[in-house]
């Protein structure tokens, strides 16, 4: 395989691929680097449709890669925001136990945020009413690196920066690779790129795009859709404020989220979906409901939390009992106060036997690095998996490694 269009060919327009891209570039400046996204733009599913948070790392396992990109990246992202404009701010956010079962939970992420290396301070209610005077709680958190920025924003500025090719419009249909010269794409528009290496950051399709390699990626992503309002009286939030997370699920339940335009966003919860790209209830695409059902992981998740799925589903039915949840933090807060805004797809990878993959995971295949698991906290850290997944790109270019 000879004549190369390019060194490096990433899959995925979102901020991971377009970070990658970034960090590319400046670790080993003349690697051409060209990026396909099916999209007409940069930035439209995972990181154009969530809440805009710089999330603080508090809640990942001490050394995990979450822990350690997100408090990294947060630093960086706020960092990254000032020096090129982009609309940010460090509000810090209250994580609030409303019931006396949820303390224990709450001491544990005091200890987990001082092993992360975060500055956390403990409130009691009258304290609580200080900083959200709306909120009502029996104690909280208070977490002071939290912010929110404009991730699309983010995206089409690394984008630029990169100084990369990128193809929008132009999916990836099929995939050919020699493990001693390189890889061959067929895309959507009929052109055939050859690279010398490929980087998969394809985020809802990653695991498929794997496939296309010819790479069994061990997991299957699971989508679940996640259900925001906008709220009519957003001055009865003055900043973050979250609910005490389940350790058993990936979801950090439904928060409250003051955005860089003064908006404040509620939600999300965590729906299955029927589609990679399922963004109500109304788009059902077989094939892929079929991969979701076809999998053994997905029954399996099924059968243990099924309680817990059941009254996530009646929140997303019933605007009703959205609002009875909402309450618990915010009991101002009236039905007719929730107006629907845009959901998200979380791109959740599942193992066989049903666990839910809890830490960003990137593989190597012969030329080529999968981005199989990159669900939030991966805007927040996106810097930081950008440099890794550079680094191992350029390990495979035979480029000493940053």
């Amino acid at each position: 395989m000879t004549g190369f269009d390019c060194d490096v060919l990433v899959i995925g327009g979102g901020i991971v691929g377009l970070s990658t891209a970034y960090a590319l570039t400046q670790a080993s400046p003349g690697t051409r680097v060209t990026v396909l996204e099916k999209e007409d733009g940069p930035a439209r599913h995972q990181t154009g449709r969530n809440s805009g948070v710089i999330h603080s790392g508090i809640y990942y396992r001490p050394d995990s890669l979450k822990a350690r990109y997100a408090v990294r990246g947060a630093a960086e992202m706020v960092a990254f925001c000032a020096e090129q404009g982009i609309p940010h701010e460090v509000t810090g956010k209250l994580i609030v136990a409303t019931e006396r079962a949820e303390l224990p939970r709450l001491h544990a992420l005091v200890q987990r945020g001082r092993e992360n290396g975060i500055p956390v301070r403990e409130l009691g209610p009258a304290q609580i009413a200080e900083y959200e005077p709306e909120v009502r709680g029996l104690a909280a958190i208070h977490v002071g690196t939290t912010g929110v920025c404009d991730y699309p924003a983010v995206a089409s500025r690394l984008g630029e920066l990169s100084g990369a090719e990128i193809r929008y419009g132009t999916e990836v249909v099929r995939i050919s690779r020699r493990p001693d010269t390189g890889v061959a794409v067929l895309t959507s528009t009929g052109a055939v790129l050859r690279a010398r290496a490929l980087v998969n950051c394809a985020g809802l399709h990653c695991d498929r795009v794997a496939r296309l390699a010819g790479d069994d990626p061990g997991v299957r992503i699971v989508p679940f859709r996640g259900e925001y309002y906008d709220l009519a009286r957003p001055g009865l939030v003055k900043g973050l404020v979250y609910p005490v997370p389940d350790p058993a699920f990936p979801f950090l339940g439904v928060h409250l989220t003051r955005g860089v335009g003064g908006g404040v966003h509620v939600g999300p919860n965590a729906v299955p979906a029927a589609a990679r790209e399922g963004y109500d209830w109304r788009t059902v695409r077989p094939a892929e409901l079929a991969s979701t059902l076809t999998w053994p992981g997905s029954w399996r998740i099924a059968g243990r939390h099924w309680r817990y799925g059941a009254g996530e589903i009646h929140r997303s039915l019933s605007r009703r009992a959205f609002t009875q949840a909402v309450r618990r933090l915010l009991p101002a807060v009236e039905e007719s106060d929730l107006h629907p805004a845009p959901s998200g797809v979380r791109a959740q990878a599942v193992l066989r036997d049903g666990t839910l993959v809890d830490d960003f995971l990137i593989r190597e295949a012969p030329r080529t690095i999968h981005v199989l698991n990159a669900p939030s906290p991966a805007a927040t850290a996106s810097l930081p998996i950008g440099r890794e997944v550079a680094r191992r790109a350029l390990g495979v270019l035979g480029v000493a490694r940053v």
